[in-house]
């Protein structure tokens, strides 16, 4: 979990407390605590919104999602939101892990650096943390001819 800590300031010797510089302001009376999973979230919303970006995660973690996705009560909601996506939190830092599919006919390399300019904006935005690294990995690509694969029934095999 990651603590952003601020500092109580306190007033002059023998002051009351709140008296001091410093002490109105709402910033500097507590500490605020971001979880790894919602940096993961933000990282996750970030890249998905990059045109190019066909869906997350590597082969197999797609393949479950996707069954624990039309499963009842399996849990596709937000597990599919952070799906191919692995954080390090640190008190003022974040290292940020990716696994994309990209559509085909797509510039990969520009798509990454798409995906990495969105995913460090809305973080440092969000969450106030310093990310001090990216990795994108391009696990797949999405053809054209796959979306048809996909929507047509399966025969049975056996008559």
């Amino acid at each position: 979990m990651t603590e952003t800590t601020q500092q109580n300031r306190s007033g002059p010797p023998g002051g009351r407390l709140g008296e001091g510089r410093g002490a109105s302001d709402p910033r500097v009376r507590g500490r605020t605590t971001i979880a790894d999973g919602v940096v993961e979230k933000i990282a996750g919303m970030a890249a998905r919104e990059v045109d190019g970006v066909h869906a997350m995660g590597a082969g197999m973690s797609r393949t479950f999602g996707a069954v624990r996705d039309r499963v009842p009560g399996g849990g596709g909601g937000s597990s599919s939101v952070t799906r191919g996506v692995k954080v390090e939190v640190g008190e003022t830092q974040a290292a940020i892990d990716l696994d994309i599919v990209v559509e085909y006919g797509v510039s990969i390399t520009d798509v990454a650096s798409d995906v990495r300019e969105n995913v460090i904006g809305s973080i440092e935005r969000m969450a106030g943390l310093e990310v001090v690294e990216v990795n994108v990995t391009v696990d797949d690509v999405k053809l054209p001819d796959e979306d048809q694969e996909e929507e047509q029934p399966e025969r049975p095999r056996l008559q």
